[in-house]
């Protein structure tokens, strides 16, 4: 059985990166100081596409990465989200809703943290088997975040679909990727049940809170090491305080920050990981790929918004 963490060695023509999931109207607020309730509070407010796998997929693209996204927007919405995926060089597959609009949230940044206002729309329709076989066939990994297990994919049937994609990927030799995205959403969830969902997972890539409530434990280096007895491949993000990378077979290794402005810290967790993918699929250092992760995160807290900058 080929090892799931392992960089594969595809044939001539694949090594893509198919990531599916969210896509996002984002309104990002910034406001001047703190709010003032029942009066105005001057403050920065952009337009931008987001989502976290779509964010992701976008980084990957922005790098050079050969990628396919798969995700579903409201029917009137294709065309504009495909053309922005595309800009950043990803190949779109958008999945059209007639009954649902384009998922939307109001992110509200006060200096590192964020409030986050969301109606997730046609998302929540997606499913892990709109991720074709054929797809499936000329990929080098395949990545997602939790929001499809906790919110899509169909709840009702126990996340068939996603167990699906698990088998399907295994049968190509195909890693998969997965992105916890949310301690909040994983802690109503259940971290038992989320675990048992992505069991088979080559990477995984929590920040703290996700890995405290993935293990029930506090300190970083026991977390890391907890959640590397059960995945290949774990990148831990503290944060200012870096990245913890746990491999099978090595010895864990502490990752330092990047120092950079932070103007907008949406979508960090998204870029570094991208940039981590880009690196591994490439040359299959653990290692190396975290510190292109950080670098690429560094740069994107520095702007407004989860995805690279357009020209």
């Amino acid at each position: 059985m080929p090892n799931p963490a392992a960089a594969p060695e595809p044939a001539s023509g694949a090594r893509r990166i198919v990531v599916f999931g969210d896509v996002i109207d984002d309104v990002v607020v910034v406001p001047s100081g703190p709010i003032r309730h029942d009066t105005d509070t001057p403050s920065s407010i952009r337009q931008r596409a987001g989502g976290s796998a779509a964010n992701a997929a976008s980084w990957l693209g922005a790098q050079g990465a050969a990628v396919d996204f798969v995700g579903r927007v409201g029917a009137g919405d294709v065309a504009r989200h495909s053309d922005i995926l595309a800009g950043f060089g990803v190949t779109p597959h958008l999945i059209g809703d007639t009954e649902h609009p384009t998922g939307a949230i109001i992110v509200i940044v006060e200096g590192n943290s964020r409030s986050m206002l969301t109606e997730r729309g046609a998302n929540d329709l997606l499913s892990a088997d709109d991720v074709s076989d054929e797809l499936l066939d000329h990929a080098s990994v395949v990545h997602f975040t939790g929001y499809t297990i906790y919110h899509g994919d169909g709840a009702g049937d126990d996340h068939a679909a996603v167990r699906r994609l698990f088998d399907r990927a295994a049968a190509r030799g195909v890693p998969v990727s997965v992105d916890p995205a949310s301690a909040g959403s994983l802690e109503d969830f259940g971290a038992e049940a989320f675990l048992a969902v992505i069991a088979g997972a080559g990477l995984l890539f929590p920040n703290l809170d996700e890995g405290r409530a993935l293990t029930g434990l506090d300190d970083p280096m026991e977390i890391a090491a907890a959640l590397g007895q059960r995945f290949p491949l774990v990148a831990l993000t503290l944060g200012a305080d870096g990245v913890i990378v746990v491999e099978t077979g090595h010895d864990p290794v502490r990752i330092p920050v990047v120092e950079s402005r932070i103007v907008d810290p949406t979508g960090a967790g998204d870029s570094f990981v991208a940039g981590f993918l880009a690196s591994w699929t490439e040359n299959g250092d653990a290692v190396t790929a975290a510190k292109a992760g950080a670098a690429v995160a560094a740069g994107a807290v520095t702007q407004v918004g989860g995805r690279p900058s357009q020209a």
